[in-house]
């Protein structure tokens, strides 16, 4: 009895150790860990929040892209949903994810920063000193890299500045369909830091380097820390009506036939299937 009673009393001074470790690890670190909400009031949000949405945006795209944007809107006019990948349940990816559309939380650690959605795929900065790995496998939220900045020099982190490569696609910028090129060669720059007067509001500079655009886009992006969190999952597949077949959109109705969504739409091509 007295040997296991010594073993838990080492045991448990090892696990508040171990506590206090992260504790002390984490105090030099900004207060990010909460969860964050966009603006009330813009939706569910054009990029730039000071702008219109849409073309309102004045979205700095080359002129091929800008045709390819034009058209985006054209079909979204008359129906069509080829504007916006999430009516396929693409995940949104990197920038859009940035919108916030559904709440996201952040989760600071010592080697990694988690930004975490109900709707989107989890997102990971790594701070751990690491290098860009030689080979990688593209994905929609990118390869992240992140670096603690202490600016005045007192011992503890302001900001955590961020950088973003190796994408897959399609991405858009936002709900309206701003695209961003095939290529996947989109370079991210972030700057996380709260605000001086305020510390339940997040800025976060986000710079967006493209070859769809003819310079870098940059905005800032403000959120609020949310008191009371309350967290949804939100599966995109599970009442999902929307099919894409080649170029076009459809809708699943209700009663499970497939659906035009422009007027005067075609069907689909059925040369596949069996017409007897």
């Amino acid at each position: 009895m007295i040997k296991r009673g010594l073993l838990t009393a080492i045991a448990a001074t090892f696990v508040l150790g171990l506590a206090g470790a992260s504790a002390q690890d984490l105090s030099k670190y900004p207060d990010f860990n909460a969860q964050w909400q966009k603006p009330r009031g813009i939706g569910n949000g054009p990029w730039d929040i000071n702008l219109p949405a849409g073309r309102g945006q004045k979205a700095p795209l080359t002129p091929e892209y800008q045709a390819v944007y034009d058209a985006k809107l054209a079909d979204r006019a008359e129906g069509g949903l080829l504007g916006d990948p999430t009516g396929q349940c693409i995940p949104h990816g990197m920038p859009r994810m940035m919108v916030a559309i559904y709440p996201m939380e952040i989760i600071v650690t010592p080697k990694t920063t988690y930004v975490l959605s109900d709707y989107n795929e989890p997102r990971r900065i790594f701070t751990d000193g690491r290098t860009w790995p030689a080979d990688f496998e593209p994905a929609f939220l990118g390869y992240s890299i992140g670096q603690w900045i202490d600016e005045d020099g007192d011992g503890k982190y302001d900001a955590l500045e961020v950088e973003t490569r190796n994408f897959k696609g399609p991405r858009t910028f936002d709900g309206s369909g701003i695209p961003l090129h095939e290529d996947g060669k989109t370079i991210i720059k972030e700057r996380f830091y709260l605000d001086k007067a305020d510390k339940d509001l997040l800025h976060i500079d986000i710079t967006t380097i493209d070859n769809a655009l003819t310079r870098p886009w940059s905005v800032m992006r403000p959120y609020r820390r949310e008191a009371n969190p309350f967290w949804m999952y939100v599966d995109c597949s599970e009442s999902n009506h929307h099919v894409v077949v080649g170029k076009e959109s459809y809708l699943i109705s209700e009663d499970g036939f497939l659906m035009p969504t422009k007027k005067g739409q075609t069907a689909p091509d059925t040369r596949y299937f069996d017409k007897k």
